[in-house]
């Protein structure tokens, strides 16, 4: 990302490791499906071949998603960078930024990841996902802190009643 004069990073950060895991286990499962089949129809030692060349894919394409994405907070901006040969940019300036909400389930409580989802003005086209980051309720700080103006407008109005 490219930081204009005086911009500061308040956050950067990619998808959290615990969040590629549940595609890490899809891949194992298909990968030992197609080793039982590659051993039932050719031999045991070509499903075993199968199913650790489907699962090394797996690790390594896991691995290049989680890598390839880039989530940045400025005290200016909202970035979403996608890719390493082809890239998406999404990007929005923090006053766009109408609400700020992140959402766990279950699991995603257990492995302390989640979505922080930023809605902005415009059209429904126009909302950020920042998903499966690492302690979300830790970025929807980071933006409150890169939104001093607002902070302290609500701070003050919250002293004043």
């Amino acid at each position: 990302m490219d930081l204009q004069s005086g911009e500061k990073v308040i956050y950067q950060g990619h998808p959290s490791w615990r969040a590629i895991l549940g595609f890490y286990l899809k891949g194992a499962l298909v990968g030992a499906a197609a080793g039982v089949i590659a051993a039932l129809i050719k031999s045991v030692s070509l499903g075993v071949v199968t199913f650790l060349i489907v699962l090394a894919v797996t690790i390594v394409v896991g691995f290049v998603k989680r890598v390839a994405t880039v989530y940045t907070i400025t005290d200016r901006r909202l970035n979403i960078k996608v890719g390493i040969i082809s890239r998406k940019v999404q990007e929005t300036r923090l006053q766009r930024v109408q609400n700020v909400n992140f959402g766990q389930g279950v699991y995603e409580r257990i492995m302390q990841i989640g979505d922080v989802e930023f809605t902005t003005a415009g059209t429904d086209e126009s909302n950020f996902v920042f998903a499966g980051v690492a302690q979300p309720e830790e970025v929807v700080q980071n933006v409150e802190r890169a939104t001093p103006i607002l902070s302290g407008l609500q701070g003050e109005a919250e002293g004043t009643a």
